[in-house]
């Protein structure tokens, strides 16, 4: 870790440093729904383009950013964010085993300010995910918290997976992720069934961003009728695509930008750092 990127987490890293401070910080930190959870509810769409821009403009509202790949079996983050694959053994699964590592050593630094990525990688092996429990993430969510502003976690719609229904009881707000596919609504009202019959609170994932549309022919009053409210409907960009196969980001310095894009994502950044 070069001198820079360790100021960087260490300037983040103060807010745990006692139990003190901690009550402190909290009490400074006026985001009420301080964890965000994206699932998707269908084929198509691309949580990691999402979270990976919309987290770009929230640290530049000056919010320290934490972002979270809970997809483990499959991470991408840290492609369209643009850091170095973490090594076997590190990142997420280190901090998910034991209360005693540091997460300044797992915690990635991106080339954006106040922005920061905890991700697995992608040499673990699957059955090294299976015995995670609740607690597991529930502490390494509680800490994330408490040192970032606000923390955005890309969650896997895989509900037998700890994970999904792990990340679904500790957020505080969600989003569904849906594009025009007639299986998208039954997708999510399953996945919201299935959690509330195992104890979890589904109220807070009736919110939907609408991606990659292409205005096809789609029925969006069912999922009104199913009790969904969407919130942003961002359009399929295709240069969107090939910054985020070039580690770029979209809505960074891109003088010909869609606007209905930048509308969407800013108005989403917008309802997120307003809370």
């Amino acid at each position: 870790m070069d001198r820079k990127r360790g100021l960087g987490i260490d300037s983040i890293f103060q807010k745990i440093s006692s139990k003190d401070l901690v009550g402190a910080e909290l009490q400074e930190n006026n985001l009420i729904y301080s964890v965000v959870g994206f699932i998707p509810a269908c084929d198509g769409v691309d949580n990691a383009m999402l979270i990976s821009n919309l987290s770009y403009l929230l640290s530049q509202k000056g919010l320290n950013t934490c972002v979270v790949d809970l997809k483990v079996f499959y991470p991408n983050l840290y492609q369209f964010l643009d850091v170095p694959t973490q090594k076997k053994g590190q990142g997420l699964i280190k901090v998910l085993k034991s209360d005693k590592v540091d997460f300044r050593d797992e915690l990635q630094q991106t080339k954006y300010e106040k922005l920061f990525l905890l991700s697995p990688s992608p040499q673990d092996l699957m059955e090294e995910y299976f015995d995670f429990e609740f607690e597991n993430l529930e502490r390494v969510i509680t800490t994330l918290k408490q040192m970032f502003d606000i923390v955005l976690i890309d969650i896997p719609n895989n509900p037998p997976l700890e994970f999904c229904l792990g990340a679904m009881k500790f957020c505080h707000i969600g989003f569904f992720t849906a594009t025009e596919r007639m299986e998208a609504t039954i997708n999510m009202v399953k996945l919201l069934d299935y959690a509330k019959s195992v104890g979890i609170s589904t109220a807070k994932f009736t919110s939907v961003v609408m991606m990659n549309i292409q205005h096809i022919e789609f029925d969006y009053k069912v999922m009104k009728d199913m009790g969904f409210n969407i919130v942003s409907v961002l359009p399929l960009v295709k240069d969107a695509v090939v910054r985020a196969h070039e580690g770029r980001l979209y809505i960074k310095d891109n003088p010909l930008i869609n606007k209905y894009f930048k509308k969407e994502i800013q108005k989403l950044a917008d309802r997120l750092a307003d809370q």
